[in-house]
């Protein structure tokens, strides 16, 4: 099953949920995305989805720091979990489920 498509996320850290609406596209088998949160849209890097898992980096910068965050994710249907890493912290728990 493809996973392209609107997802909305739900990222659980120590100060409160953060929630996150990723697109993904599909073109001749090369995915592509972005993630929207707080206004801001930004370009998902290293998109790859074996089977049933998959992940993505992307890199934020708040407040003079620069954050590089590692996504790995278990697909089941329109649904999702998995972990987000940022090599500073500890990874915290995402859950996803399917717009469209």
């Amino acid at each position: 099953m493809s996973v392209a498509g609107i997802w909305d996320l739900t990222i659980a850290t120590r100060l409160g949920d953060i929630k996150v609406v990723l697109e993904i596209q599909q073109d001749n088998g090369v995915l592509t995305g972005t993630a929207r949160a707080s206004g801001k849209k930004r370009p998902l890097d290293d998109l790859e989805f074996d089977g049933e898992l998959l992940s993505w980096r992307q890199t934020l910068t708040r407040r003079l720091m620069r954050l590089d965050l590692a996504f790995a994710m278990t697909t089941e249907g329109d649904r999702m979990s998995g972990t987000c890493a940022t090599g500073r912290f500890p990874a915290v728990h995402v859950t996803g489920a399917r717009r469209i």
